[in-house]
């Protein structure tokens, strides 16, 4: 057993990901696809912006055919899917210059999104694909850009094989230590040994502590906003185990917020 700081920290994971032999295999293990690359950037954003939010990647790298974007999410928002859907939009269109008479990006776009806290919709994988289909699904290899979000919490028998092992590893970490024998493939292991506890400075310690309590304060506003709607819902019927399927609350907490809101109300 061996005691690891956490991915979800961004200060962790970026520690982790942006070395270029892991970031690599990463990208290999859910795209297919093997990077040219000498570095990763951590942090990037385009200049000029493009559209009126400046979109801020965790970590960016980009060869002569692709432009790979992996970013890590952990608390689970109204909006976090609409939010990578705007960067990954960004990196297409900061690829067509002023002039430029061709829609048609120079480079292929990827964007990976790691939702280390849970997914809403109970899901390990899902995709937003921009090829064109037919009405039977099929795709014509028009367009390859692609979104994926992964959510190692979510992790399954029928996830891909491929990259099955690497949300297991990220999942495993959450909690601070890891069964490093539990695991095979060699980037894995010097993930674990990059995020190990000991290694760990008191700067990184400092931006864990901060993204911690920013988290707090996201989380609870987050619930009590479901509590809010919760209440709304059983002012109007419904049971508590619809209001829990749909919040996601359980039924002891739609309960005791229904009491703290009448006692709001007397």
């Amino acid at each position: 057993m061996k005691q690891v700081a956490s991915l979800q920290y961004g200060v962790i994971f970026k520690k982790a990901f942006a070395q270029v032999d892991i970031f690599k295999a990463f990208v290999k293990a859910v795209l297919d696809i093997e990077l040219e690359i000498d570095k990763v950037e951590t942090e990037k954003s385009f200049k000029p912006t493009m559209g009126y939010v400046d979109s801020r990647f965790d970590l960016f790298a980009q060869d002569n055919k692709n432009r790979i974007i992996v970013d890590i999410q952990h608390a689970q928002s109204e909006s976090h899917y609409d939010r990578f859907l705007h960067y990954h939009c960004a990196a297409l269109l900061e690829q067509i210059p002023k002039g430029e008479k061709s829609y048609r990006p120079r480079l292929k776009v990827f964007t990976i999104v790691v939702l280390t806290s849970n997914d809403r919709h109970g899901k390990d994988v899902l995709t937003i694909d921009f090829d064109p289909k037919d009405l039977q699904g099929n795709g014509v290899n028009e367009i390859p850009h692609k979104v994926i979000f992964l959510c190692p919490k979510q992790v399954n028998e029928n996830t891909p094989i491929r990259y099955k092992e690497w949300l297991e590893a990220i999942k495993d970490t959450l909690d601070g230590k890891v069964e490093e024998s539990n695991y095979h493939d060699a980037m894995i292991q010097k993930i674990f040994n990059s995020i190990e506890e000991d290694g760990i400075t008191p700067t990184e310690r400092y931006a864990m502590f901060e993204e911690y309590d920013q988290r707090e304060i996201a989380e609870t506003r987050l619930k009590n906003k479901l509590k809010f709607i919760a209440n709304n819902m059983v002012a109007e019927g419904l049971s508590l185990e619809i209001i829990s399927k749909v919040t996601g609350l359980t039924v002891s907490e739609i309960e005791n917020s229904s009491d703290e809101y009448f006692d709001k109300e007397l």
